[in-house]
Formats: C-alpha cells, sequence, structure tokens
C-alpha cells in the first residue's frame, strides 16, 4: 500500500474501472480513455508528466505472444552448431597466429536473434521479394560466417582461413563488401555508422516507392546494434527522422548484453530503460524482451509487486554479476533481499534459478516480437532484447569484463561449451576444435535448408551490378562547352546546369538524386525547388512563405531532390542508400551531394571510408572549396585540406576544376566509368563560388583534363637558346592566378611561362606510383613513364605549382616532376577578408608565383638574386611577414 495515498480506496475503484475497460473492451479503449483524461488535466492547468517508462517486463504479456510455426527442436540445434563453429573459427585463427584476433562474446550474445530472423523473418531476394537488407552487427561476423558454412554458402576451407585473407579465398574480419563483394551489403563495424545509415536507408526506399522507380512496399530493413554502440552519436542521431516520415519499414534490434567492450554499458543504471526513454520520447514503437520464458510461472505469482519492485532496483552492474556467478548467488543476492522472494523461490534449486533466462536467449520471446514488429504499421519499431554477454562461454568469458577480448579457449572450457550447447563431438576430438556440420540427410539440414529455400535464397548476399545506363554524350553540355565569352559565373552555377541537363534528360533524368543538406540557395539550386519538387514523405499542407516567387519551396510526395536539413552525415546516408541502389535495389540511381567542402570529410569521413567499401558509385560536390573563395566565412568554413583527405580514400576520384569545360568533361567522364561501364569508384570534384569568364574548350585537351593536367597556354617566346621559360601549374580557382602570374612574368622579367591546368593532383599521383611500381617489378622490361613527366619532359626551366590547397596537395607529385619544383599552398588556419588579400596572405597569389618562379630561376642559375630582390620590392612583398602556416 503507498502510504502517501490520502484515499486508497478511491484509488482501487479508478484502478478497478480501468483493469475492466481493459478486460470487456480492450487496451486501445482503455489507451483512449486515459489520453482524454490526461487532457483535461492539462486544460484545467495541471501539470502530468509524460511516462517514458513502461515497467521493467516484457512488453508482450506471455498470453499474447505469437506462437513460431516452427520446429523449436531443430532450430535450437542448429543455434547451438552455428555457436559451435563461430567460436571454432575465432579459435583456429588464434592457433595460427595471435596477430589475428576475432570476437566469440557478442555473436555468442546473440546468436538467438539472429537465428530466429534467419528462419522465419529475412527475406533473400528472389522473384517473389526483393529481399530485406539487414545490417548485421560487425563483431558478431563469425557467427553469419557460421551460418553460412551450414547453408552451403561458405566451405569449411574458408572458415579456416577467417582473418587471413592476402593469399585469396579467406574471410574478412568484419562485413566488408569490398574484400567479399557476392556476400556482404553493408559496412557496419565502424560503430554508430549502421544505425544511421539504415534509417536513411530506409527512408530511401520509400522514396524509391513513391517516386515509382522500384517496388519497396513489402521489404524491411533490420539493423541489428549493440547496446554500448548506442553511445555513438551516429546511432541515435536520427531517430526522429525515423518516427517523422513513419518508416515502419524499419526495425532495430538492440542487443542489451549490458556490457560494452571494458564493462559495463550502465552499471549503475539501466540501459534497457534509457533507451525505451529515448525512443518513446522520439515516436518509435518500443518492444522491451526482457525476461525469458522461465520467469514468466514467478511473474505470474508476483501478485503484490514484489518481484517486479526488485527487478527495477537492480542495477545493470548487479544483473551482470548475477550471470557471472552461479544461481547460489543469485538467490542470495537478488532474491535474498526480501524474504517474501525467498519465499517464492524456495521450492526451486540453485541450478532452477541459474536456468532463469533472458528474452534475447528465448526464441519463443523473440519470435513473438519480431511478429508483432514486421506487423506494426505507422511507426519504426525497435526491439530491446536483454541477453548475456559471452552466452555459454562459462569461466572463459560469460558476463565478465575480459568477455569482448576473449579469443582463445582451453580444453575444459570447450568440453563445458560443447556440452551445454550438446555438440556431438567425442572428448578425443576436442583439442582440434572440429567445425561440425550434420549429413546433408539429416533432420537438422534437411530443415535448415527448407528454411533458406522459403526465406528466397542465401542471406547476406550481394548483387555487384546493376543495370547499365545510356549516359548522355559530352554534346549534351554544349553550353558549358562552349565558354560564357564576356558573361561571369562560377563553377559552382556550372554544375547547376550540370544538374539540371541531367535532370531533363528522357534516360536518366529520373534516376539523378539531388541531395544538398541546408545549402540549396547557396549553391544557387533553388531553381530546382519547382523544377522537380523536394520529396516529403507527406507532401506540402502548407503555403510556402515565398509561394509568388519562381523559386519557391515546393515540398512534394514524388520530389526528386532530398533536402535533409544541417546534417551532413544524414545528407551523405541519403547518398549511400542511393550509391549503392545499382546492388541493394537492383536499380542504379545517380545521386549528387552538394556540400560545404569543409563540412565534409571532416563530418562524415568515417561514412565516407564506409562509403568505398562498400562499392558506392555517385558525385560528391564540394562546395565553396578552397582555402581563399569562401572570402568572408573564416577559419571554420574555409577549407585548404579537402582533396588531401579525399586521397586517402583509394577509390574515391578527385578533381579540382577551374573552368566549366572542365567540370562538364569530368562528370560526363565519370558517368561513363560509373554508371556504363559500372567501376566501383565514386567521385569527389569541388566547386568554387567566385565568379569569373570561363573560356571554350581547347580543342584534343579532354584526355588530359581527365588524367590530371593539360597545356593551357603556352608562353610565346621565341626559342631563343638564352630564353628563360618556366612551367606554371595551378588548380582550380588559383588557376587563374597562375594565368596572371605568366603574364607579369613576361611583362616584368621578359621569363617566358607555359601554363597548366592541373585538374587533379591526386589522380597524377596515383597513376605516377602505378608506374613507378611496375618499373620496381620489371627490372628487364623497358620502363614506363609517368604522365606528368611525358608533359614536362621535353619543356624547359623549372616547375612551379599552385593551389588553394595545402602544399602537400600539389607536393604529390613532386617525384614525378623531372625538375625543379617548387609549389604554393595555403597551409595555416583560414581568416575572414577579401579573396584578394587571403591569397596575399597565403601567398598563392599571382606576385608570389612570380617570385616563386623567379628564385627557382635563381636556383637554376639563369637569373640572379637581384632580381628577386627587385620583384619583392616591385610586388610590395614584406620578406619579414610570419608564416601563414604557424599564424
Amino acid at each position: 500500500m503507498d502510504i502517501g495515498d490520502p484515499d486508497p480506496v478511491e484509488t482501487q475503484e479508478w484502478l478497478d474501472s480501468i483493469q475492466s475497460v481493459l478486460e470487456h473492451e480492450g487496451a486501445a479503449r482503455a489507451r483512449y480513455l486515459i489520453e482524454r483524461l490526461s487532457e483535461t488535466m492539462h486544460r484545467s492547468g495541471v501539470d502530468v508528466p509524460m511516462r517514458r517508462n513502461t515497467p521493467y517486463v516484457n512488453t508482450i504479456p506471455a498470453d499474447q505472444q505469437e506462437r513460431s510455426p516452427g520446429n523449436p527442436d531443430l532450430e535450437q540445434r542448429i543455434r547451438s552448431y552455428v555457436r559451435w563453429n563461430a567460436l571454432a573459427m575465432v579459435v583456429h585463427a588464434n592457433r595460427h597466429s595471435s596477430e589475428l584476433g576475432g570476437h566469440i562474446a557478442s555473436f555468442a550474445s546473440s546468436a538467438t536473434l539472429y537465428g530466429v530472423g534467419g528462419d522465419h523473418f529475412f527475406h533473400a531476394p528472389s522473384e517473389h521479394h526483393g529481399g530485406d537488407l539487414v545490417y548485421y552487427q560487425g563483431h558478431s561476423a563469425p557467427g553469419f560466417y557460421a551460418r553460412a558454412f551450414l547453408e552451403g554458402n561458405i566451405s569449411e576451407a574458408q572458415l579456416r582461413m577467417f582473418r587471413r585473407e592476402v593469399g585469396g579465398g579467406g574471410l574478412s574480419s568484419y562485413p566488408h563488401p569490398w574484400l567479399m563483394p557476392d556476400f556482404w551489403q553493408f559496412s557496419t563495424v565502424s560503430m554508430g555508422l549502421g544505425a544511421i545509415q539504415a534509417i536513411y536507408q530506409a527512408r530511401f526506399m520509400k522514396y524509391l516507392q513513391r517516386r515509382g522507380i522500384a517496388n519497396t512496399e513489402a521489404r524491411k530493413v533490420w539493423t541489428f546494434l549493440g547496446d554500448g554502440e548506442m553511445d555513438e552519436p551516429e546511432s541515435l542521431g536520427a531517430i526522429s527522422l525515423a518516427s517523422r516520415d513513419s518508416l515502419d519499414n524499419l526495425i532495430f534490434v538492440i542487443n542489451c548484453n549490458l556490457q560494452r567492450l571494458d564493462g559495463p554499458v550502465r552499471g549503475n543504471g539501466k540501459i534497457i530503460q534509457e533507451l525505451e526513454a529515448v525512443f518513446r520520447g522520439a515516436g518509435w514503437n518500443v518492444i522491451k524482451v526482457i525476461w525469458g520464458g522461465y520467469w514468466d510461472p514467478l511473474l505470474a505469482k508476483d501478485s503484490h509487486g514484489l518481484l517486479l519492485k526488485r527487478m527495477e532496483e537492480a542495477v545493470d552492474g548487479d544483473y551482470q554479476n548475477y550471470k557471472a556467478k552461479d544461481g547460489a548467488y543469485v538467490r542470495q543476492h537478488f532474491f535474498g533481499k526480501y524474504p517474501e522472494l525467498l519465499d517464492m523461490v524456495a521450492d526451486m534449486s540453485d541450478e532452477d534459478i541459474w536456468r532463469l533466462n533472458r528474452g534475447g536467449h528465448d526464441p519463443h520471446k523473440v519470435y513473438a516480437a519480431y511478429a508483432a514488429a514486421v506487423k506494426h504499421t505507422g511507426q519504426p519499431t525497435v526491439i530491446l532484447a536483454k541477453t548475456v554477454k559471452g552466452y555459454g562461454m562459462g569461466r572463459s568469458g560469460q558476463a565478465q569484463n575480459i568477455a569482448h577480448q576473449q579469443k582463445k579457449m582451453a580444453e575444459p572450457a570447450l568440453k563445458a561449451f560443447r556440452d551445454r550447447f550438446k555438440i556431438p563431438i567425442p572428448d578425443e576430438k576436442i583439442e582440434e576444435v572440429p567445425f561440425y556440420k550434420p549429413s546433408d540427410d539429416s533432420p537438422e539440414m534437411r530443415y535448415l535448408m527448407e528454411r533458406v529455400k522459403a526465406r528466397g535464397g542465401f542471406l547476406p548476399t550481394r548483387r555487384r551490378q546493376g543495370p547499365a545506363l545510356d549516359v548522355p554524350d559530352l554534346s549534351a553540355f554544349e553550353l558549358l562547352l562552349r565558354g560564357t565569352e564576356d558573361r561571369e559565373m562560377s563553377t559552382t552555377m556550372a554544375y547547376v546546369r550540370i544538374l539540371a541537363a541531367l535532370l531533363r534528360d528522357k534516360h536518366i533524368g529520373k534516376l539523378v538524386v539531388p541531395i544538398v543538406p541546408d545549402e540549396a540557395r547557396t549553391f544557387g539550386m533553388e531553381g530546382l525547388f519547382r523544377q522537380v519538387g523536394i520529396y516529403s514523405s507527406v507532401g506540402q499542407h502548407y503555403e510556402p512563405q515565398d509561394a509568388s516567387q519562381l523559386t519557391y519551396y515546393r515540398e512534394d510526395e514524388q520530389g526528386q531532390i532530398l533536402q535533409e536539413g544541417i546534417s551532413e552525415a544524414g545528407a551523405f546516408c541519403s547518398w549511400i542508400a542511393a550509391a549503392t541502389a545499382y546492388s541493394t535495389h537492383g536499380t542504379s540511381m545517380i545521386p549528387f551531394f552538394s556540400y560545404y567542402s569543409m563540412f565534409g570529410f571532416h563530418r562524415f569521413g568515417d561514412l565516407a571510408w564506409a562509403a568505398a567499401d562498400m562499392c558506392c558509385r555517385g558525385f560528391l560536390m564540394g562546395g565553396t572549396a578552397g582555402a581563399t573563395t569562401l572570402a568572408g566565412e573564416g577559419l571554420q568554413h574555409q577549407d585548404g585540406h579537402s582533396h588531401l583527405m579525399a586521397a586517402t580514400i583509394p577509390t574515391c576520384v578527385s578533381y579540382d576544376p577551374a573552368f566549366a569545360y572542365e567540370l562538364a568533361v569530368i562528370v560526363h567522364d565519370g558517368l561513363r566509368r560509373m554508371y556504363r561501364e559500372q567501376e566501383n569508384v565514386f567521385y569527389y570534384i569541388t566547386m568554387m563560388n567566385e565568379n569569373y569568364r570561363h573560356p571554350p574548350l581547347p580543342a584534343g585537351s579532354e584526355e588530359g583534363i581527365i588524367k590530371g593536367m593539360y597545356l593551357f597556354s603556352q608562353g610565346q617566346g621565341k626559342g631563343a637558346a638564352e630564353e628563360k621559360r618556366v612551367q606554371l601549374l595551378g588548380s582550380g580557382t588559383i588557376l587563374r592566378e597562375v594565368i596572371a602570374a605568366g603574364a607579369l612574368l613576361e611583362a616584368d622579367f621578359g621569363v617566358v611561362a607555359d601554363v597548366w591546368s592541373v585538374t587533379s593532383f591526386t589522380e597524377l599521383r596515383r597513376e605516377g606510383l602505378e608506374c613507378e611500381r611496375w618499373n620496381m617489378l620489371h627490372p628487364g622490361s623497358e620502363a614506363r613513364m609517368s604522365y606528368v613527366e611525358r608533359c614536362l619532359r621535353d619543356r624547359a626551366g623549372p616547375v612551379i605549382a599552385a593551389a588553394d590547397y595545402m602544399k602537400a596537395y600539389a607536393d604529390q607529385i613532386r617525384a614525378f616532376v623531372p625538375r625543379r619544383y617548387k609549389v604554393l599552398g595555403t597551409d595555416g588556419f583560414g581568416r575572414s577578408d577579401t579573396r584578394r588579400e587571403l591569397r596575399r596572405f597565403f601567398e598563392v597569389d599571382r606576385h608570389h608565383i612570380v617570385v616563386a618562379a623567379l628564385t627557382a630561376l635563381v636556383e637554376d642559375k639563369q637569373v640572379s638574386g637581384v632580381t628577386v630582390t627587385e620583384a619583392i620590392r616591385k610586388y610590395e612583398i614584406d620578406p619579414e611577414t610570419p608564416d601563414p602556416a604557424r599564424s
């Protein structure tokens, strides 16, 4: 009895009334009445706080569980064999070498969660079903290999090569599509990334459905996560999008084994209750699977709620201990707090108490939760399943802080594991840790293959290619190839014109996916709002403020633009969903993600690496790029290094074009490579917001633009032997400073300058390294010459390069430049000022390029040092100015 209740009789009458409604009219009617009562209280000015937590018991009562149609005994045996083989994989790998590592405990805790899904709920792609998308938790990878082995999709020889891939035929440590392109779909082991990817993938599936591009109606996105993983910002950062867009095709399954890598997730609290409150508050359907079926009789006897009270008192640190010890410990420390609870279990042995299971290990509870989740409409669902880390590992790791690092098991522990899961391996074979697979005609194997057939095939599985697209000819961008004559524009505006042309294309227009975080107007893309619309799951229920304008903000259920708000990570996840659509949906989509370049690889660098792993195809358009073109925004907005970050990703093809025709040639080549030839690369292209005139496409320059450099203009020298000549290399917006520097060199100092447009120092470096490697490995063959050297070998004079990025960007090709090479760049923090002042500050303007060229000529003994001093004086350069890289 509540001693603070002034009228317990009245309280009981209210409770009896609600109970009567529940019994005779159902939960929906009771919920409605409570909501009306709450509304009345609020209107009367009484604060009624919302309770975001339900009691610490299963959401689905035992008498309301949907029963599985499967054979529980056979399924249990199959899961046990999978458990053993997963363990054996890691043990074998570490017997080969302790360097290989691996994880046993994570899958041990989640085997039932995956087993029930694989037996009854996951769909493989087939002629009858498009296939569910399953984001498997990376640390549980051995378990998926082990099941694939039983199903016949992976051989024993491959299991024995776990984490040994260099020689071929091995299995990757985690889900890596790049390494296993027919097996894994999604890269998830960088924790948190699976969650945010899955949300935007589920939303993209709705986008495809509403736009009539692909039928995704019956497909689900299953996402398996760890409770410790939910601390990653990406895990929870986008959950409101899932409820806002009513993503009922999305199911999160969070394995709450209460432990992270070093210890408890919430030793002093309850992670399940915490996550329930977060997801319920965000509008998700929450299903808790806390207690297994052995608890049901005790809960049924708990008429006064004392057992529930004890369950809610105990914190996760306690629950970890209960499963690390034994039944006697649980009797004393859990039930022993209250004499009434000790009486409740008086007729139970310590072994009976130890057998009290957690919901995530009970296939009946898991099945009921999954069945409810797939039927739920209007909301995404999260299933919070309580498990034990290292389940079944005994003293070798079960519920112990060391569980995550456990790679090896001694013979006694192996025997205990075998006995616990009834694996038919004799004692004399235990030391060998053999893999176990029943004969093909055994009941278990026949049943397993029936399950595989019922779900439509193997899982995981991946489609390598999608339909090749009929990409337009380069002539589709004719307006940009002709130049702008007297008109000025930015390369960003040139990009918008390219995008508009592609959207109008009758073959691929509907497959183009324009993506912006919240900068469409910054990039001049607002004209697309009216042209193709902004995707919204509910259309537009309001009149936009700018409805009278030509470029008003138009939302539409069939809108083509994904306008993601201020979330670069979210927008990039939409890009990933579109960039992998050829594989996941059998439809090649063409995503263009436009964003502030400074907020790109900084913000989504881990996702970009995962995108390469997942063989993404598409365009990343880094707007307002470079350290000096975004003049007034300052240190946190000016980008001097995104190209260096892009260069770390092997499949990221990056360019820094200066002119509209360069951009057109690059985009066209990307379309050809990714969508006609189906290469697994993606493009990073930087764009500037500086307006200037753009010349027409020089005849025959296309190959050089793609390779990374071409001769833009040749200095008009007389060819005399004593003539002084330099080679000036410029990229992006600084190319125009290089062109101006060439004119100054000739006018002021009589030095002839050949000017080269470098569209990609990174691609030049990669080609040079390929030649270098080939030459090293083929000493008896004629040496190959890098493209950089082929361009410059017959050209006189030193080479000077300038870019709007750190010096390291242009310095990438130093090994392949056949003569003296000087590099100018924008090392250091950005700051606010005009473009002219910023370029002077970073020493990449025309005057500093002239000084660098003259200095190189001095070092080549072609001019005297007096000439450099004269240039410094003439251009009013202060030699004592602090180094911008340090100031």
